[in-house]
């Protein structure tokens, strides 16, 4: 869909569709009282009558209104005027795109611009309306026989701001709410594709056709075997197990100095996670495709980064690898030696996640990171903390960890910060090696980000776990693209802080 910014009088705007909000009790915006006006107060009398009460979501269709030059206007209901948050705004938008899209309007300009979301300026409302519109029509029927496809749909959408000094910022707001949204469906893409067909080496693959898509991406593949001969035990007892052999994927994006430091993301991609020898239970296993969504969302990260050519330096390692029971899988009980020479007791075989990343973690330390952020559908423990509202965060650098919630605030993409404590390692300890990779039920997702942290202690480093964040289960089943837009506005944070922008 095409997305534009104009100014212009209200009653001048030829279109299928204006676009305006009502607030509750029947209170119209300011573009609103100007179309009452024009109109000869036609909407005020319909909002009199009981017609629309401006309720968060509703919604009046109108044909023909009088003294416009605009086939329909729409207008939607917004709340509160001083209760309209964040999530309503988004909520808004999203019905106002479904809306278009199912009733024909090929084309419209949108006044939602001149709604008062607090602490949002002008900028924050297109580029997340802009979001908002391509999650809204989004779709994953690639392995569908018989597409569903609305017959006139909505192609073209125009915010109208309030003065031309303001039009640059709009533009930039959507360029960069395409940028980011690309990144988001490109997350969404990979973890919504079945297991047998996303694979390791589907991961690999498809980070060469980035290095073909974007001349400031290069992409490595560090092989199973490779990784063996160096001494990644703890990434090669997950990956042994699987006829697919696992990988490191390596993207370098160049887009500052060559001399700056990078920004490191670390993703788990776990392709398929059937447990291993601690097999899972059967009912709604066929979600552990999901287990790559840290991955994913690290490649739609660096989507919507080269797709910015953001002036910084980012690197991608993504761990790929198949979780499986076979003749070859460790047992719990096991002892491996990881790539730092740390040695870990597997009393588990289903809690691999942190086996893989903290091999990548190891890894990572060849780049002299400025920091490194690790991304993981880890642990079912922060689905009891949080839900499935925040992703659990966790940092041994507060100004990074206060960066990271931040940018969870402005992208709307929220995080938690979750204790990172010396007293949680007591639950980690083992007779047998230096440690295990299970501290049990209490504080699931705390001891294992303890565990991640014991591989990150030569740079700053975070950990997100969006395992309560990554999919949505049941009649919406499918992955959301979180947290792609809280990691591309910490990566724009730095380009602004940095004096880059």
């Amino acid at each position: 869909m095409e997305f534009s910014t104009k100014s212009g009088s209200v009653e001048k705007q030829r279109t299928a569709c204006l676009v305006i909000g009502v607030y509750e009790p029947r209170k119209l915006t300011h573009i609103g009282e100007q179309i009452d006006n024009i109109s000869d107060n036609y909407i005020g009398n319909l909002l009199r009558r009981g017609d629309m009460e401006g309720k968060l979501g509703q919604i009046l269709l109108l044909h023909h209104v009088p003294n416009t030059l605009a086939d329909r206007v729409l207008f939607v209901g917004c709340g509160k005027e001083r209760e309209l948050t964040e999530t309503q705004y988004q909520t808004i938008v999203k019905k106002v795109i479904t809306t278009l899209n199912e009733t024909g309007s090929m084309d419209a300009i949108c006044y939602l611009t001149d709604l008062k979301v607090k602490g949002r300026d002008t900028y924050w409302k297109i580029r997340f309306a802009v979001e908002t519109a391509h999650q809204s029509l989004y779709t994953f029927d690639q392995f569908k026989s018989q597409k569903d496809e609305a017959r006139r749909p909505l192609r073209r959408f125009v915010f109208n701001v309030s003065s031309r000094r303001e039009l640059a910022i709009g533009d930039t707001a959507i360029k960069d709410g395409n940028a980011i949204a690309a990144g988001c469906a490109e997350t969404m893409d990979l973890a919504n594709t079945p297991g047998n067909i996303c694979t390791p080496h589907y991961l690999s693959q498809r980070a060469l056709e980035f290095a073909k898509e974007f001349a400031t991406i290069k992409t490595t593949i560090v092989s199973q075997d490779e990784l063996e001969e160096m001494g990644a035990g703890a990434f090669i007892a997950v990956a042994k197990g699987s006829d697919n052999p696992g990988n490191l994927t390596i993207m370098e994006y160049q887009g500052g100095p060559k001399d700056e430091k990078p920004i490191v993301l670390v993703g788990k991609g776990i392709t398929f996670d059937t447990g291993g020898i601690s097999l899972k239970p059967g009912e709604g296993m066929d979600e552990m495709k999901y287990d790559m969504g840290g991955a994913a969302s690290v490649f739609g990260t660096m989507r919507a980064v080269a797709q910015m050519q953001l002036p910084l330096n980012l690197v991608a390692i993504i761990a790929t690898a198949e979780n499986m029971p076979s003749g070859k899988a460790s047992r719990p009980g096991d002892i491996v030696t990881s790539l730092s020479g740390q040695t870990i007791e597997i009393l588990n075989t289903d809690a691999e996640g942190r086996l893989v990343l903290c091999d990548a973690l190891t890894y990572a330390e060849r780049y002299n990171p400025d920091v490194v952020i690790d991304i993981a559908t880890l642990t079912g423990a922060v689905i009891i903390a949080l839900g499935h509202e925040a992703s659990g965060l966790y940092s041994n650098h507060n100004p990074l960890g206060h960066e990271l919630m931040s940018a969870s605030d402005k992208a709307n993409d929220r995080a938690w910060r979750m204790p990172l404590w010396d007293e949680y390692a007591d639950q980690l300890k083992s007779n047998f090696a230096d440690f295990s990779n299970l501290g049990g039920r209490p504080a699931g997702s705390i001891t294992a980000a303890i565990f991640l942290s014991k591989f990150a202690k030569k740079f700053q480093w975070a950990h997100l776990d969006i395992a309560g964040t990554a999919w949505r289960s049941g009649k919406a089943k499918g992955a959301t693209g979180r947290p792609v837009p809280l990691l591309s506005q910490f990566l724009m944070d730095k380009v602004n802080k940095n004096g880059n922008a």
